[in-house]
């Protein structure tokens, strides 16, 4: 019997290989960064961690979500979207 083929991504913040489902995905729409929580938006992606160690990582590699999504993106438009996905996780705490 023949076992369904799972994707495998790479999270930008960590570098951990993990299962599609298991990222968050990141997409460019309207000239905008957004999450695609369906991952079902048309365009390159890229994924990171459901953790915010992760998002803490990736806010200290500059450049590196604009490198990821083939994308020239000003630092401070990928700096505030990262710090936007910190947002709900700070209020809980």
């Amino acid at each position: 019997m023949r076992t369904n083929h799972v994707p495998i991504r790479t999270c930008l913040g960590c570098g951990q290989r993990r299962q599609k489902g298991e990222l968050v995905r990141i997409v460019i729409k309207d000239k905008a960064l957004m999450v695609d929580e369906g991952g079902r938006l048309p365009g390159r992606g890229a994924y990171l961690c459901h953790c915010t160690e992760c998002v803490h990582r990736l806010l200290k590699k500059k450049g590196r979500l604009s490198y990821a999504l083939r994308a020239a993106l000003p630092h401070a438009v990928e700096e505030g979207f990262l710090r936007d996905l910190l947002l709900p996780e700070v209020g809980e705490g």
